[in-house]
């Protein structure tokens, strides 16, 4: 038998530990959740969901359509052929609760009218699955406030679907700002609408929520903030309507503006009368656009030096859904969490309350 060198054996001992390494996951594997995925139930199967969340869902990476809840029984079967849901995840509002005992769903999305997100988000909380909401969060701060102790208290994330933060070309308008790319901000104006041709649904009625200030106005509202980097300190707000027979209580027009810390000015408008959508912010040193700032694709930008925003992304929604779950997976802070949609709501009760006297209010 050969006897081995000193050497040798050092040589032998290395390409066995090499073997060894190679044979184990590497260390990030190792580091991962026991959950790659999070299961998603959808909370009302309107066009939004039907036509935008379903299928963003189909081409997510880290969640994935588990579940729905619906009052229409045709729906749920509709739903059930299409994307293969079991029995067991399909829910009507009665017995929503009973998620709680269903390991399949990990986060709850609220998709219905704006006067019902702040019950279902709650239920959803209480039943300790994670809470997507869409914006607006909830028509009073007190309603925000009850959904964010309710998930506080259950440990579980509340995420608002403010997409466009989580789209890039609005990131880099973000970023300008808070690197003050074309120097401090002066002014923002920002508007969003389209013409509304219905005249009997639950958008024209204050009871569910309706109004263009709820429904198209955060979008103006939070262009301003997140363009600013601040919040408003003094509100001045004008409501009118076009069509008084159709918007009886409440706003086809909205028109505010803001005040900020710094000085900055913010000129916001939103309305069912009419298209609008843009955004342009005033710098001491240039200026920068988006238009349109907040359709579904194909968010387009400029500068005054000349650059060109036209970052392509598939699916917004994919985008914001799979951010939601990478950092609840990890962790990790949410981009647009329950608190930021309360700070919405607080400015929103305020314009209303200025349209209402037709005074400047502080905030």
């Amino acid at each position: 038998m050969n006897q081995q060198t000193p050497a040798r054996r050092r040589f032998i001992k290395q390409v066995i530990l090499g073997a060894s390494a190679l044979a184990l996951p590497p260390l990030n594997i190792l580091a991962r959740p026991a959950r790659e995925r999070l299961g998603v139930a959808l909370v009302g199967l309107g066009r939004y969901s039907t036509h935008l969340l379903a299928p963003a869902l189909q081409r997510t990476k880290y969640c994935y359509l588990a579940g729905i809840v619906t009052g229409t029984p045709a729906k749920a079967e509709q739903w059930k052929r299409r994307y293969g849901i079991p029995d067991r995840n399909i829910y009507d509002y009665q017995s929503m609760d009973k998620i709680a005992d269903n390991p399949d769903i990990d986060v709850v999305y609220i998709v219905l009218p704006n006067a019902m997100h702040a019950e279902y988000a709650i239920r959803a909380a209480n039943a300790g699955k994670h809470v997507w909401c869409e914006k607006p969060m909830a028509l009073t701060v007190k309603e925000c406030e009850a959904m964010l102790k309710a998930c506080q208290d259950n440990k579980v994330k509340l995420a608002i679907g403010y997409r466009m933060q989580h789209e890039p070309n609005t990131q880099a308008v973000i970023r300008f700002g808070k690197e003050r790319a074309y120097g401090p901000v002066k002014s923002i104006s920002a508007a969003a609408g389209f013409y509304y041709n219905r005249t009997d649904h639950w958008r024209q009625k204050k009871s569910m929520g309706g109004g263009a200030m709820y429904d198209m106005g955060v979008y103006s509202l939070q262009a301003a903030r997140y363009c600013s980097g601040e919040e408003p300190i003094a509100v001045t707000a004008q409501q009118s309507t076009n069509r008084p027979e159709v918007f009886k209580d409440v706003d086809e027009t909205m028109t505010f503006d803001l005040e900020f810390p710094s000085g900055i000015k913010a000129h916001c408008k939103t309305s069912f009368a009419m298209s609008m959508n843009s955004l342009h912010v005033d710098c001491e040193k240039g200026w920068y656009q988006l238009e349109p700032f907040q359709k579904y694709s194909g968010i387009r930008g400029s500068t005054s030096d000349g650059k060109t925003l036209d970052a392509f992304l598939d699916s917004q929604q994919a985008r914001q859904m799979d951010d939601d779950a990478f950092a609840i997976l990890h962790n990790q802070p949410l981009l647009v969490p329950g608190e930021e949609g309360l700070r919405d709501i607080r400015v929103v009760e305020t314009i209303f309350s200025s349209a209402k006297t037709g005074r400047r209010i502080v905030i």
